[in-house]
């Protein structure tokens, strides 16, 4: 080969990566200090009429997560009006961000990706177009695929906006006391282009309209930035040759992740990241999706053949 291959097993991705890749990086940076890294994320095969799109993950959202505590006053519950019930105070401040849908953007990741997936289908490319041409109209075009196909309008709207979901909620202690506290954290995810800080701004001006913030705390729990890689590399381009060759008819698309890798850590390196676990969809693309992190998460013999088969081409073919 004419470089080095360097394996990086690490630990801590789901909770973060800090104490795993964020750590190695930090650490012993000359370790893993690399041109390229192939990490997980994309490659995912989306089936479009009778042929497979590839994906290759060159951007992921960031992160914002937050912890809010509703204050309040505390009382006896069978006085209600004679308390200030955090609880309610927090139910409003849920139902707000719950609910909330950001501004359509139309990252340029995101942009290449509708572009290669227009080619594909004369019905995709209109709905594509539509949304390349005015991102506003988005919603109502994904409502009309989500009838088709929910999952995949879901995490096409994820890709196209700012999200934020409550995930964790604690208050009250006992039947009868009304709670002086409750607290809720939330998972916001934002676009290249934005930044944590801006996206905290954003939620403070949408509460204030529902609730005093006098009597609101805000806890940042972790906040990362977005990061991107380019699609004009010849390592790109040489994952794309390795595709056609066992897959002739399929195309590549470059994927912005909804979630979130250790490609980040690697990037403020100057690494070139690329997420690429090449699959088949050989069951629903709905049904993969609902796997991930779900009941009997797995791949197919099949796809851990196929998958290891084309990164072992594309390392060897791109060293040689």
């Amino acid at each position: 080969l004419k470089g080095d291959v360097i394996l990086a097993a690490t630990a801590d991705e789901e909770k973060g990566g800090e104490a795993g890749a964020g750590w190695l990086v930090k650490n012993y940076p000359d370790k893993v200090k690399a041109d390229y890294v192939i990490n997980e994320g994309g490659g995912l095969a989306i089936p479009v009429d009778d042929k497979n799109i590839y994906t290759i993950q060159t951007a992921e959202k960031g992160i914002l997560w937050f912890k809010v505590k509703a204050k309040g006053r505390p009382g006896h519950g069978s006085v209600p009006g004679a308390a200030d019930n955090a609880i309610l105070r927090m139910n409003k401040i849920v139902e707000k961000l719950g609910n909330y849908r950001a501004k359509m953007t139309v990252v340029p990741t995101v942009r290449q990706f509708l572009s290669e997936v227009a080619k594909e289908s004369p019905l995709l490319q209109q709905a594509a177009n539509m949304i390349l041409q005015n991102p506003e109209v988005a919603d109502q075009i994904l409502d009309m695929l989500a009838q088709k196909d929910k999952v995949m309008a879901e995490e096409l709207r994820a890709r196209l906006r700012m999200t934020i979901a409550p995930t964790i909620i604690h208050g009250g202690v006992k039947e009868n006391i009304i709670p002086s506290e409750c607290e809720a954290v939330f998972d916001c995810r934002i676009l290249p282009g934005q930044t944590p800080e801006q996206a905290m701004e954003e939620i403070k001006a949408l509460l204030k309209d529902v609730v005093d913030l006098e009597k609101v705390e805000f806890e940042t729990i972790q906040a990362n930035e977005p990061s991107e890689s380019p699609t004009n590399t010849p390592l790109y381009e040489e994952i794309i040759n390795v595709l056609k060759e066992f897959e002739p008819n399929c195309s590549v698309a470059p994927i912005l992740l909804t979630g979130g890798t250790d490609s980040r850590f690697f990037r403020k390196l100057g690494t070139v990241c690329y997420g690429f676990q090449p699959l088949r969809a050989d069951m629903p693309y709905g049904e993969i999706l609902k796997t991930v992190h779900g009941i009997d998460e797995r791949i197919s013999i099949e796809n851990l053949v196929f998958g290891t088969s084309v990164l072992y081409n594309v390392v060897e073919r791109f060293l040689t």
